[in-house]
């Protein structure tokens, strides 16, 4: 995380400048899109601090598409990932921080193009994961992919850095104006 240039940000109006950096980042999960894996398990990597039963990580697992990926894995949950996860795809560790972010189960979840190495199929069993899962969290998405947000609660569109709208997927796709619903159609037209 970077600190801000200006303004507050808040978590339940609580100020987060005010927060202890240790008790703030125990409260959110971010998974990048570049995700960091360390030298170890697969079991270390996805619970370091070893505090979840292999009934939890396997339900993590299920939940984050990772099932097929760990049964074709010569030692399982102890197979020996290298630095940085060098000897899995982009994907498989994309999955592997979710799984993560599953058994955490933080109030707040922050997805950076968390799903752009998987493929759309499997990205819309994610969502649907992540609907369910996180149900009663917030979840902030920061996404290119757009079918990835369409089903979100509220929308938010920055230009130049700034706010250009924040609103209901619908009510934005219903104006004529809305440069969401120009990257809707821009993204719509691409793949046809």
């Amino acid at each position: 995380m970077i600190d801000k240039s200006e303004g507050s940000i808040e978590i339940d109006g609580v100020d987060v400048d005010e927060v202890p950096l240790g008790r703030l980042r125990s409260s959110l999960t971010i998974i990048p899109q570049d995700p960091f894996l360390f030298h170890g398990t697969l079991r270390q990597n996805l619970d370091p601090a070893n505090q979840y039963s292999d009934s939890d990580i396997s339900k993590a697992i299920e939940l984050s598409q990772l099932s097929n990926f760990v049964v074709h894995l010569s030692n399982g949950l102890d197979y020996m990932i290298d630095e940085f996860g060098s000897n899995i795809s982009s994907g498989e560790k994309q999955l592997i921080c979710l799984a993560r972010a599953l058994l955490k189960h933080t109030k707040i979840l922050i997805l950076d193009e968390a799903t752009s190495n998987i493929d759309l199929k499997t990205d819309s069993i994610i969502q649907e994961t992540i609907s369910r899962e996180f149900s009663d969290c917030t979840v902030i998405t920061v996404a290119h992919r757009i079918e990835t947000i369409l089903n979100y609660q509220k929308i938010l569109v920055l230009d130049n850095g700034s706010v250009a709208e924040f609103d209901t997927p619908q009510n934005l796709l219903s104006r004529g104006d809305s440069l969401f619903a120009s990257m809707v159609s821009h993204a719509t037209n691409s793949r046809t």
